[in-house]
This record gives structure tokens, sequence and C-alpha cells, in this order.
């Protein structure tokens, strides 16, 4: 296994705040999707959360857990739980090790100033550590309605 699963987090849960790592999370849980984003209270995550919120009963009948990542700070997620009443799992990257690990951002050069750019991704992990399916640089529209049918079919 990766040293990657056994790192801790600080990860935002139902409001409370805790140290966690990936592996503790998957030792309760038969999958996890791990979903990366943006930025916390942008129009297009806030529609993707939400979205995902909505279906996460549907998601939990088929034994997958939802997680969120972002390089955010817990600080901003609690900002952005409590303005759109989300009742997500939201993982604070700010270092990139998730988002490297996972190779779920870019690095721009513009204008000879590094931009760094994260790819809207989704990866369905088992507890076995092993990535079972990825959803790469995709749409926030109807992303999570899609990631369950897929799922479901299978």
């Amino acid at each position: 296994m990766d040293s990657i699963f056994k790192k801790e987090f600080e990860i935002l849960s139902l409001g409370n705040q805790k140290n966690t790592s990936l592996e503790s999370i998957l030792q309760k849980n038969s999958k996890v999707l791990l979903y990366f984003y943006p930025k916390d209270n942008t129009p297009w995550c806030s529609l993707e959360n939400k979205d995902f919120s909505c279906l996460k009963d549907e998601f939990e009948k088929i034994w997958i857990k939802l997680i969120w990542v972002s390089k955010d700070s817990i600080d901003s997620h609690k900002k952005f739980v409590s303005n759109y009443n989300l009742e997500n799992d939201l993982i604070s990257d700010e270092n990139l090790e998730l988002h490297k690990y996972f190779k779920a951002y870019w690095e721009k050069n513009n204008y000879w100033k590094l931009i760094l750019w994260v790819i809207r991704s989704s990866f369905l992990i088992d507890n076995n550590f092993n990535i079972l399916k990825s959803w790469k640089n995709i749409k926030a529209k109807n992303h999570a309605q899609k990631v369950l049918d897929e799922l479901k079919s299978n």
C-alpha cells in the first residue's frame, strides 16, 4: 500500500474537524469515491457538490462513501458547507499531496508565472486501495448522476 493512504489529512465531516487517513476511511467503507474539485464557493464547484449531496443516499445504497478533496483550507470548507447546506466530507489538501498522487492537477506557465490548475476528477477506490475507476477532466453539470448511473449499471 502506498504511504499516501496512511497519511492523515484534515477532514471536515458533518461539521466536525478531525485528522484521518484514507486507510481508516476505507477500513469502514467498502468503496470510496474521491472527488477533486478546484475551489470552494465557486459556481460550478457549488453546483457539483450540491448534486453529489442530493445523491449521497443513492451512493450509500451501493456501498460508496463520498469524499471531496480540494486545496482549500478547513476554514474555507466550513464556509462552503455552511453557505450551501452540504453534508459532504471534505478533505483539505493544501500541500497538494493527494492531488499529486492522483494526478488531479497540472501546472501551466503563464507569462513566466507558474499557475496550478486542478483537474476536476473522481476516483473510485476499494478497501484494498485499488483504483477501480477514474473520471478525469469532467464537466461539473450532471457528473454526479452520470457516475451514479454508471456504477449502478456495473
